[in-house]
């Protein structure tokens, strides 16, 4: 089978704020891609750059106090970093949806919710008011709502959690993008729910052919929603892979506490999951070598001192760890943990 192109790549993307305190390296030097009709599972603890690189693809960081110290973002072959007003207006009106982690102050409370489906065709002369309204019924059945005049009508307030989570879905995919961002559209719902939108995520996938980016710190999401994986920590990929390769061949320390951090489905009640010692890096001033050595039960010498190199272990599989290094004391970090995916 042919390899599918890309439809994203982020090549060497850096961003910071400036702030009273300083500049924030919120994230340094960060690379990956998004193939056509994939899901990319985007990990990570809070603060670690997940949401900031996420957003730098639509431009939607505050610039100021946000900039680019460098890299390129490529849509479609096309550069964000380069598009005037009205390139960015069109990626982020018809190319790319955002699907935002809390429906609850993502949506306006004053207005019905059908209308706010609506207000994504502002600005579209070549569409009617009543092909609108019908796109907008269309695109919520597609979504799971159903009584869709109903809803149409109701305001935020009148629905389930899951349901807010179903018209912020809707939102994003009545222009028919060609790529999704999500960001924990999940954090906020029962676990009942969550299954419901993951179940709808890869249905529209499987109809839609639309490309998906789930940022996410849950690894049960990742398993179930994606074809491969982004591990980043202190505004850097440690490691990136296919899933498969990520849970069962992980080759960064990271990656490995995440993974031990976790209670999997055989996991005996009483028995103590290992937390991963320590807090993340100060992004005022980042560490000179590996993000993660200070909490890293293996670091080095030359760990605290040398940014790792990357290692390409497969062709999707690459990891930043000097323990790949030939000179370096041989580490098993695999994973056999098959209860958790």
């Amino acid at each position: 089978m042919a390899e599918r192109e890309n439809i994203l790549e982020i090549k060497n993307l850096s961003f910071s704020f400036k702030t009273y305190g300083g500049e924030v390296k919120a994230v340094r030097d960060v690379s990956y891609n998004l193939k056509k009709g994939e899901i990319l599972g985007i990990v990570g603890e809070s603060g670690c750059g997940k949401s900031v690189t996420a957003q730098c693809i639509m431009r939607l960081n505050p610039e100021p106090p946000g900039f680019f110290e460098g890299g390129e973002i490529l849509f479609k072959g096309k550069d964000v970093l380069k598009m005037n007003k009205k390139e960015l207006k069109e990626l982020r009106s018809k190319d790319i949806g955002f699907i935002f982690q809390d429906p609850m102050t993502s949506l306006n409370p004053t207005m019905r919710v059908g209308k706010q489906i609506e207000e994504v065709f502002n600005g579209h002369k070549d569409i009617s008011k009543a092909e609108i309204h019908e796109k907008a019924l269309n695109i919520m059945k597609l979504v799971g709502i159903s009584d869709v005049e109903k809803r149409f009508r109701q305001y935020p307030h009148e629905l389930s959690g899951g349901m807010k989570q179903r018209i912020m879905i809707a939102m994003a995919l009545v222009s028919e993008p060609s790529m999704i961002i999500c960001d924990e559209p999940t954090t906020s719902l029962d676990v009942t729910i969550e299954a419901q939108i993951l179940d709808l995520l890869l249905d529209l996938r499987s109809k839609l052919g639309t490309s998906i980016i789930m940022i996410t710190h849950d690894l049960g999401v990742i398993a179930k929603l994606c074809d491969r994986v982004v591990v980043m920590y202190g505004g850097k990929v440690v490691e990136t892979g296919t899933c498969d390769e990520i849970f069962y061949e992980t080759s960064h320390p990271y990656t490995s506490g995440l993974m031990h951090s976790i209670a999997g489905l055989e996991t005996d009640k009483d028995t103590a999951l290992k937390p991963i010692a320590g807090t993340p890096p100060d992004l005022f001033a980042p560490p000179k070598g590996c993000p993660f050595a200070a909490r890293c039960d293996y670091a080095m010498e030359v760990c605290q001192k040398n940014p790792p190199e990357q290692t390409q272990l497969t062709e999707e599989h690459m990891t930043a760890c000097w323990l790949q290094h030939p000179y370096a004391p041989k580490v098993d970090l695999r994973m056999a943990r098959k209860e958790t995916v």
